[in-house]
């Protein structure tokens, strides 16, 4: 029987390594963008029981 796959290395697979090619700017770290989400959590609560 013959093997008809063809095999690719691994590094030309299709995968591609993104965040070599791009660096922002802005850099948030994890607790921050908590800490963002928690403040407008709170902040619709409180819009909801005022309004």
């Amino acid at each position: 029987m013959v093997d008809n796959r063809i095999r690719v290395p691994i590094s030309q697979a299709g995968i591609t390594r993104y965040f070599d090619e791009f660096k922002t700017k802005l850099e948030l770290q994890p607790m921050h963008v908590v800490v963002l989400i928690a403040v407008i959590v709170l902040l619709e609560i409180l819009l909801h029981a005022v309004f």
